[in-house]
């Protein structure tokens, strides 16, 4: 079976770690390509390659300030992928409900084996 294209989704576009890394960078603040050079260690044309995938995904938008491009998440484009994790948290978090209630009954179970103490 082939593999899907990179470019094809944001969840194919992801799965490369460093445009990973690129988004976590671009998270907070607006940034240019020769910031995203310096702070990641990535060489320009690799940056530049990352950065048309993410935004042909819808992942990354972009805009033009003098000569520069600046790049910022989208946030429209990762709520697919955020809607999809949420899945995964809800279900750690009743795992560690369930872990929590029963070391609380363990405990419990030790207290009154031991007279209360």
């Amino acid at each position: 079976m082939s593999r899907a294209a990179t470019t094809s989704d944001a969840f194919n576009a992801v799965a490369e770690p460093r445009r990973r890394d690129i988004l976590t960078f671009l998270a907070l603040n607006e940034r240019s390509v020769g910031d995203i050079v310096d702070a990641l260690s990535i060489e320009q044309p690799s940056v530049s390659k990352h950065l048309r995938v993410l935004k042909e995904v819808g992942l990354v938008s972009a805009r033009r300030d003098g000569r520069r491009m600046l790049y910022r998440t989208n946030a429209d484009g990762i709520r697919p992928m955020h809607e999809w994790t949420e899945t995964f948290e809800r279900f750690w978090r009743n795992q560690l409900l369930r872990i929590k209630e029963r070391a609380e009954q363990q405990s419990n179970s030790e207290k009154d084996r031991r007279g209360g103490q």
